[in-house]
């Protein structure tokens, strides 16, 4: 440990174990354009639209709207000072601020946060409890990042963690064009957890080591030096604003959690995948050749294995690890070679990879713009954003900023927002299957079929005799991973 401690005490002087939530310069905070409850909502937003979730919610009304909220400041306070935790919390008018915030006025925030939880805290726990850590510091993940394991802050941090670019690398993450373990919940919890343990080493408080997660062991240093305290809520006027706020909302955090059920908040059904082992990749392979040759769709594939960026699994100088449900995997073992050389060619093309790079880059949806009216668009079946950009008279890029997509994938029931400077036009939406009003001609030679909601070409082809998933790709050369609902494809007929 002593050994431990001295590295760290090496990075730290020389600026190499970046502050959590600053830039290259140390002068900007990484959530400087929205606060805390800001971030969170946006970032639920975003996993919500990665994993093709519903953001509807399911709890029955009584459960939705009928909170046990109204109560007097005196009784949180009461709650707060006996939360058993080695963490030194403490109850100010900043901790009831954020207290108001997540409990008086959560129900966006809460069911959802109580749902997701269900998906992570055991391994949270599990990893904290093997570094000898409080278990509390689960909750960090939730004001850092709302359980979303891709989280992008507007200054760069990354996963359920948050940690910077330098940071992550500092911590032994790997991050290139292709994986990025920030977004690994195992790696990137463990790494986390390393992390907290230095920090509680250097300062022997938890709630300083909290502040330093936020703003760097060097503002937190800088803050100790020109006040001469020594705690956190010392020191609390010489810090940035942000980590005035971090720890306070922090306690709120932990409060929610531990007393939810007075309240009546429950948690959101969340379906998640729980019977999931993991395999080792030991060839590049693109998460659409597990969906064409085992029928695993790639929303599964990408929600159990956020840390690859592309789709794509870039096994090529070493084995990766690779999560799927308990049930495809001797079926994977039995077709591995056939996985890995189904369709490489058109998989592994240089310029779509290169285009899906460009298109991984998103961030958190932009604001209205000035002197516009909004609408809420459903994406029905069929719609593309090129042609809702057509019928609203805007741009592809304008929809995507206002809704913080990283893609062009749409999901039927999808809100969109839209904002137009006059009435939104009303023209009829373009057709499915070619995205133009023109009727697809059909040649008689072939059968057809109708692409429904979570085809692939092996579903469609089990549903023909003597037709494979290969015949369907090549037959009417397409990329298996963008296949549209309302797409009519050739079957040869036998």
């Amino acid at each position: 440990m002593k050994k431990i401690f001295i590295i760290f005490l090496i990075l730290l002087t020389t600026g190499l174990l970046r502050a959590q939530n600053t830039d290259t310069t140390g002068d900007n905070s990484r959530k400087k354009t929205f606060d805390m409850v800001d971030s969170l909502e946006v970032f639920l937003k975003q996993w919500y639209y990665y994993t093709g979730r519903d953001t509807v919610c399911y709890l029955e009304d009584n459960d939705r709207y009928y909170f046990d909220t109204d109560l007097p400041d005196s009784i949180f306070k009461e709650r707060v000072e006996k939360i058993a935790t080695p963490i030194n919390v403490v109850y100010n008018a900043n901790v009831q601020k954020y207290i108001d915030k997540y409990v008086k006025r959560g129900h966006r925030l809460a069911p959802k946060l109580l749902g997701l939880s269900h998906q992570y805290f055991p391994m949270f726990e599990e990893k904290l409890d093997a570094y000898g850590i409080p278990l509390e510091l689960k909750y960090l993940a939730v004001i850092e990042s709302a359980l979303n394991p891709k989280a992008k802050s507007p200054a760069g941090a990354v996963g359920l963690w948050q940690f910077m670019y330098k940071t992550g690398l500092n911590m032994g993450l790997e991050i290139t064009s292709y994986i990025d373990e920030r977004m690994d919940p195992e790696k990137s919890t463990d790494a986390a957890c390393r992390y907290l343990k230095l920090l509680y080493t250097t300062y022997n408080d938890w709630t300083l080591a909290l502040a330093a997660y936020n703003a760097g062991p060097g503002r937190i240093n800088g803050a100790m030096k020109r006040s001469g305290k020594s705690t956190y809520w010392e020191i609390y006027p010489y810090l940035p604003e942000e980590t005035r706020n971090y720890v306070p909302g922090f306690i709120a955090m932990m409060y929610m959690f531990e007393y939810h059920k007075l309240h009546n908040f429950k948690p959101e059904k969340i379906d998640f995948y729980e019977d999931v082992d993991t395999v080792m990749i030991k060839q590049q392979m693109h998460f659409a050749q597990l969906d064409s040759v085992l029928g695993i769709p790639v929303e599964e594939t990408r929600e159990l294995n956020p840390q690859y960026k592309l789709d794509i699994v870039p096994a090529t100088a070493q084995y990766y690890p690779l999560k799927m449900q308990r049930k495809y995997i001797s079926k994977f073992m039995e077709l591995e070679d056939s996985i890995y050389h189904f369709q490489d060619s058109l998989m592994f093309n240089k310029q779509k990879i290169t285009q899906a790079i460009a298109d991984s880059k998103y961030g958190v949806p932009s604001g209205q713009p000035a002197g516009t009216n909004a609408t809420i668009y459903t994406v029905k079946s069929g719609d593309v954003l090129g042609s809702i950009a057509k019928r609203y008279g805007t741009t592809v890029a304008n929809i995507k900023s206002w809704n913080g997509l990283y893609s062009d994938r749409l999901q039927i029931g999808q809100k969109l927002k839209i904002y137009t400077k006059g009435a939104p036009k009303t023209t009829t939406p373009t057709t499915a299957s070619s995205g133009s009003t023109t009727p697809q001609k059909l040649d008689p030679a072939y059968e057809y079929y109708t692409v429904q909601q979570g085809d692939t070409p092996a579903k469609i082809a089990a549903k023909y005799n003597g037709v494979s998933a290969s015949d369907i790709i090549s037959l009417n050369g397409v990329d298996p991973s963008k296949l549209r609902v309302g797409q009519k494809l050739k079957i040869r007929k036998k």
